[in-house]
């Protein structure tokens, strides 16, 4: 009796804290549900097949230890490698189908989520105790994914998309997952189509960030602006932008915490604390585009109470929290070039087990 057992993982978009999370700052994030699903079962030999339909992609290799990397952030492999030195037990190889509804370099997590649902696959297949384990799932797919190709990046994603729902993730004693219990109405996320400039933007707000912090010997956690008034001079005009950026939205997640553990619940000051977030990631960061302005412009204009831009930035996808007015939003940010999704918060890392 072959076990058919269907695996999906959610994407996701940081709601607040974005390019926070590298100087140690909490962020607070939303699973959305565009999902990376994989299907199928255990193979009759040694080897692993991997159907990528969406993408034109076909991989098949044998389970010889340690897997040779044929590509760059070949996350199939890795992810078996990773597993493989933490004790996992497969009895064989797999045959799957893997589809998914994430924009794909947009800066909605298309790739951790493939991570998470496929470390989730493996784990059930083999009958490993920590396919029920969101949290052991989240550190595994950060391994496979991060770790394993000595990239920089935190455990957002991971965390994210293995638990669901809305996260306030503190990074100061070690990564610590908080989920909040803030119900939220319909989101729209528009896809500029403008690849994202990861590498750059990293380079250049990061970099500034840390080299800025630096000079002054302070951490962001309690820095502010008067100490950067007293630095002038030695700091670039980049870095004090940079600077006051990173502190304005560290008060704004502080504040939008303390809105979401609030009942009655107050949807339109969400939606102002996404915009003004977005005024800092925009004229502080440098992070938005011209394209990306114009749609968070036309969501606006719709009825949309917020919008900002979503990931690193340089390109990729916006967001506007559109409760009343969805499919309205979803047809001016259309109109303004992207592609439009109604997307709501949805649930993290699932399984379905079907015998044949």
């Amino acid at each position: 009796m072959a076990t058919q057992l269907t695996v999906s993982a959610p994407g996701r978009i940081c709601l607040f804290g974005e390019h926070q999370d590298y100087l140690g700052l909490p962020v607070i994030t939303a699973a959305i549900n565009l999902r990376i699903k994989i299907q199928g079962g255990l193979s009759r030999d040694d080897k692993v097949r991997i159907d990528c339909p969406d993408v034109g992609e076909y991989d098949a290799f044998s389970l010889f230890y340690p897997l040779r990397y044929s590509k760059e952030r070949d996350y199939f492999k890795s992810t078996l490698n990773v597993l493989q030195r933490a004790g996992l037990d497969l009895k064989g190889g797999v045959d799957v189908v893997v589809r998914g509804t994430i924009p794909i370099n947009s800066g909605t997590s298309s790739s951790s989520a493939l991570v998470v649902a496929w470390s989730a696959f493996l784990l059930k297949m083999a009958g490993d105790e920590r396919a029920v384990d969101p949290l052991k799932i989240a550190a595994l797919a950060h391994a496979a994914e991060v770790l394993e190709f000595k990239e920089p990046g935190g455990m957002m994603d991971h965390y994210s998309s293995a638990l669901g729902g809305v996260q306030f993730i503190s990074f100061e004693n070690g990564t610590q997952p908080e989920a909040l219990p803030v119900q939220l109405g319909a989101f729209v996320l528009g896809d500029s189509r403008e690849p994202k400039d990861t590498r750059g933007i990293l380079a250049r707000v990061k970099n500034g960030a840390q080299h800025g912090l630096r000079i002054m010997g302070r951490t962001i956690h309690v820095l502010s602006e008067d100490e950067i008034d007293a630095f002038r001079g030695q700091l670039s005009a980049d870095q004090e932008k940079i600077l006051r950026a990173q502190i304005i939205d560290r008060h704004i997640t502080q504040v939008a915490v303390a809105l979401m553990q609030t009942a009655p619940f107050d949807h339109a000051q969400f939606g102002h604390l996404l915009s003004k977030h977005q005024e800092q990631l925009r004229d502080g960061l440098g992070i938005s585009t011209h394209k990306i302005d114009r749609m968070i412009d036309a969501a606006m204009a719709a009825g949309a109470l917020g919008a900002k831009i979503n990931g690193s930035g340089g390109g990729g996808c916006m967001f506007a929290y559109a409760p009343q007015y969805a499919e309205r939003v979803a047809e001016a940010i259309a109109r303004a070039g992207g592609k439009a999704y109604v997307i709501k918060v949805d649930e993290g890392v699932k399984m379905v087990e079907n015998s044949m």
